[in-house]
């Protein structure tokens, strides 16, 4: 049994499935190098151990293997209007208006922010760790959708489990790329900086009402449930945040 996330703020719409899968650190392969269900591709795990993973996945999800666009994910802010599926180099974020792709970003402490526009039916997906997030990544995601309306936006969003701000200590050189309002100066040796309220922020400034926000109270280096890069290291796996609308757009 794969074990994954179903964010709440999705479930009214049967056009848009998401969801975010979990370690599930009982379930290997006799050739893998991570414990769990990894989806890293940038990870010490063999690529065909991904694709075995991702194989797995799809079958739970009923979905066609070959329907996943994966994000190589470099930490820009590059982000891809998709068509079809396959790898998409040098890029952190994912659109489309294609039912049937399954959009996807691989995380480990990093968030993930899916967003759909249920008026035109549009999706996307954003990586947004510290680097992708002080590039705007979320912003530059949501303009890009905005490209695409047809009719006035309707948007919803979910921001995954990913570092919490107790645990998010960085050195001054990254805390000023962030406005203050977002970083704690006060309560550490070092600046802890709050990226999920960064990115409720951003999504707000964008156009997305609030109360059409989920933000996951989970974080992944406290709970064992996650990978997480900060408490693993190179032994840590990733999750993956999948996205796709489905041929009963209402």
């Amino acid at each position: 049994m794969i074990e994954v996330i179903y964010p709440d703020i999705f479930k009214p719409f049967s056009g848009v499935k998401a969801f975010f899968t979990l370690s599930n650190r009982e379930i290997s392969t006799h050739d893998d190098a991570i414990s769990g269900l990894n989806f890293g591709i940038n990870t010490s795990d063999n690529p065909s151990v991904i694709d075995q993973n991702r194989r797995k996945l799809a079958e739970v999800i009923e979905v066609d293997p070959e329907s996943f666009v994966i994000a190589e994910q470099v930490h820009g802010d590059h982000i891809e209007v998709v068509e079809q599926p396959g790898l998409y180099r040098k890029t952190d974020g994912l659109i489309t208006k294609n039912p049937n792709l399954v959009l996807t970003i691989q995380v480990a402490d990093c968030a993930a922010v899916m967003v759909a526009d249920t008026e035109n039916w549009i999706i996307g997906i954003f990586h947004a760790g510290w680097r992708g997030a002080a590039k705007n990544i979320v912003s530059k995601g949501m303009e890009a959708m905005m490209l695409l309306a047809e009719v006035e936006p309707q948007y919803t969003a979910y921001i995954s489990p990913c570092i919490s701000q107790s645990n998010f200590e960085v050195g001054p050189e990254v805390a000023e790329q962030f406005p203050a309002e977002f970083v704690d100066y006060t309560s550490y040796k070092k600046p802890h900086i709050n990226l999920k309220s960064f990115l409720k922020e951003e999504l707000v400034n964008a156009g997305v009402q609030i109360d059409h926000i989920e933000i996951s109270d989970e974080c992944t280096m406290d709970d064992p449930r996650f990978y997480s890069y900060r408490r693993e290291r190179e032994k840590a796996g990733r999750m993956l945040a999948c996205m796709y609308m489905n041929e009963n757009i209402d």
